[in-house]
């Protein structure tokens, strides 16, 4: 390996959402050590298996908009 373009590789800790810590090595560059990730395995709606429907305008619905009846 080539000396000085590798980034430094440290010991962090990852804290997750409900508050488990996991102590990992990584290239992440934090200040104090800890970083604290928004999604993750306790929160995301795949792996906790809740589904949240976001109303989105699709083809259909644009269509019926328009040209729909009233």
């Amino acid at each position: 390996m080539k000396k000085g373009i590798h980034p430094a590789y440290n010991e962090i800790t990852v804290v997750l959402n409900d508050g488990t810590e996991i102590q990992t090595r990584s290239t992440i560059k934090t200040k104090d050590g800890v970083y604290r990730p928004e999604v993750d395995s306790t929160n995301h709606p795949f792996y906790i298996g809740a589904s949240k429907m976001i109303s989105a305008d699709g083809r259909v619905d644009k269509f019926n908009k328009r040209y729909g009846k009233k």
